[in-house]
């Protein structure tokens, strides 16, 4: 009898802690082996309260006392030599993999303003929130769950499902939240509430916010996978607009620590259905199968391993650390990619460089370009419109015209988006700020050239060089900065906009001026910002250490074309090539 209601009570305990804790029954995860050491231990107690500690039978100590052991041996002494680095220093630094030494220009293509981010996360719940508010049937049942950021074809948007707003609100649905929000990361005019996908209405059943069997995290471990490491639900939907969680699979890979991704379960949270890929089999149109903190610990690990543990805690030479914060930027080819900086050790004012990895396959490479960190970026944004005190976002990673480049909204009080800035990566004195993209790349691009550099803003973007007469000019002036607008005889459909960056002659351009100029054909509205200006009615003359400056840049333009076509040769085909040379 005694036997019969230890083996009841143990069946309980142990039953309600799964069901509570959920712990993985795996090597490498603390769970069962904590669950098997506190079972013995409340044994243990238990027993010796009914009477002296020598009146418990010998059998039922060794129980008790080998459950307490294999608990503390597998959650501590095991983890201490399976797992500390001053043992493994090696096999930490090379989970991330190689990383690869990279030329930015090369990797990442120059960006178009219509694909740059200018929503963050928080505008991206402020904007969706309203939108719920305007259903208030909905507003009052439902909230906003974690918004993540995706391409859905060739857009970029945030997507959020609904969850419930507390427990009384799941036992009073029967069929699920009804659908999940959208937000344009490139217009914050564009938020839409999805509540149904080819005339069949959303019905979102398995969330983090249900409970009990409907509970999404209790619902895979019940399912399959108490034996499994699983982590990071992201809400993503397919090209199609279906909703799907996408949940990393994960192991140990050094002995209780090291996570590392393995691959993912698509989870269907209106059906429950659920299906596990490897990380080569995953559908394309997941983004994220490498967890930020899984990215972050291997990097972090990388660069301070880099000379083994014990140089990591004394000289630390060669030691390299990983800026605070990551963020999720997206390439040209259409991939996603975890973005952060690398600094020395003790230096964490400047980078030495930055790092992409891969947000599927954890391909990492790095790019040594000094320069500053994002939070001095930030701040250099800031000081530009201190006395408005707006805020500014975290930095995003972009291309501009070959120059790597921080790309942040300025915000007010009530995160509302007022200003754009972009900030040099390597000089981040270097600051544009405007009111919109066109006038924040335009100051950029004046910042720049004030600088001295000599840049070709020009990549990817069709220019066109016109010699006419001006028959209307005005001068504007916002920001403090002068723009001057003019039309010429030849062109009575388009007005052009410069300021004196691009050509000191501009300040003493008349109507009835012959002019030839340089622009940008990529505008929707008639209004075409020059890239080159020059007024062919005055003639200054240059000194001889201008001229020679010119033809430097000549030269270097030379240069950068004819190394763009080595670059082009080496990628074509043995086919390709033997065709060009035919001709």
């Amino acid at each position: 009898m005694k036997n019969a209601l230890i083996a009841m009570f143990i069946s309980f305990v142990a039953g309600v802690s799964i069901y509570l804790f959920m712990p993985t029954f795996a090597y490498g995860f603390y769970g069962l082996p904590f669950l098997l050491g506190f079972i013995g231990f409340v044994l243990f107690m238990f027993s010796s309260l009914r009477g002296k500690i020598s009146d418990i039978s010998r059998v039922d100590k060794k129980i008790y006392l080998t459950m307490i052991v294999i608990g503390f041996l597998f959650t501590i002494i095991i983890p201490i030599f399976s797992s500390w680095a001053a043992f493994h220093a090696n096999s930490y630094r090379n989970l991330i993999g190689e990383v690869k030494s990279s030329n930015f220009t090369n990797d990442i293509t120059p960006v178009g303003l219509t694909n740059i981010r200018v929503v963050d996360e928080a505008l991206a719940a402020k904007l969706a929130d309203k939108k719920l508010g305007e259903v208030p049937a909905l507003g009052s049942m439902y909230e906003l769950g974690k918004f993540n950021i995706q391409k859905v074809g060739n857009e970029l948007c945030w997507v959020a499902p609904l969850e419930y707003r507390s427990i009384f609100k799941w036992f009073s649905s029967n069929n699920g939240t009804p659908g999940y929000l959208v937000v344009s990361a490139t217009n914050e005019r564009d938020v839409r509430l999805v509540q149904e996908v080819n005339g069949k209405k959303i019905s979102l059943k398995y969330l983090k916010s249900a409970y009990f069997s409907e509970d999404l995290n209790r619902y895979i471990y019940t399912h399959g996978y108490m034996t499994k490491g699983f982590t990071d639900f992201s809400f993503e939907i397919d090209d199609n607009m279906n909703p799907y969680y996408v949940v990393t699979l994960y192991e140990k890979a050094v002995g209780y620590e090291g996570e590392n991704a393995i691959g993912v379960i698509v989870l269907d949270p209106q059906n429950g259905k659920m299906k596990e890929y490897s990380i080569a089999d995953a559908p394309k149109w997941i983004d994220r199968i490498q967890p930020e903190d899984f990215v972050t610990n291997q990097l972090d690990d990388w660069g301070e391993y880099i000379n083994g543990w014990f140089n990591s805690i004394t000289s630390q030479e060669g030691v390299l650390n990983v800026t605070p914060g990551m963020s999720l930027v997206y390439g040209d080819d259409g991939h996603s990619y975890w973005y952060t900086g690398i600094s020395s050790a003790g230096k964490d004012n400047s980078t030495v460089g930055f790092v992409l990895v891969n947000t599927r396959t954890k391909e990492a490479h790095i790019y040594k370009q000094s320069g500053a960190t994002e939070t001095k970026a930030k701040a250099s944004a800031e000081g530009m419109v201190q006395n408005m005190g707006y805020k500014a976002t975290f930095p995003i990673l972009y291309n501009i015209g070959g120059i790597p480049t921080y790309v942040m909204t300025l915000k007010d009080n009530e995160g509302l988006v007022k200003m754009i800035a972009m900030v040099s990566v390597e000089n981040y004195s270097i600051v544009g700020v405007g009111k919109n993209l066109k006038t924040s790349l335009r100051n950029y691009k004046s910042a720049l050239k004030s600088k001295g550099n000599v840049v070709a803003l020009e990549n990817d973007v069709d220019l066109k060089t016109l010699t006419s007469i001006i028959s209307r000019l005005s001068v504007d002036v916002k920001d403090g900065n002068s723009y001057y607008y003019f039309q010429l005889k030849s062109e009575p459909n388009k007005m052009f906009v410069s300021t004196s960056s691009i050509a000191d002659t501009i300040i003493l351009t008349k109507e009835g001026d012959t002019v030839q100029i340089k622009f940008e054909e990529d505008t929707s509205n008639g209004v075409y910002d020059l890239v080159g200006f020059r007024n062919l009615n005055i003639n200054l003359q240059k000194t001889e250490k201008q001229i020679k400056l010119e033809e430097k840049v000549r030269d270097l333009e030379v240069r950068k074309k004819d190394d763009n076509l080595d670059k082009k040769w080496e990628n074509l085909s043995a086919s390709e090539k033997a065709a060009l040379l035919k001709k």
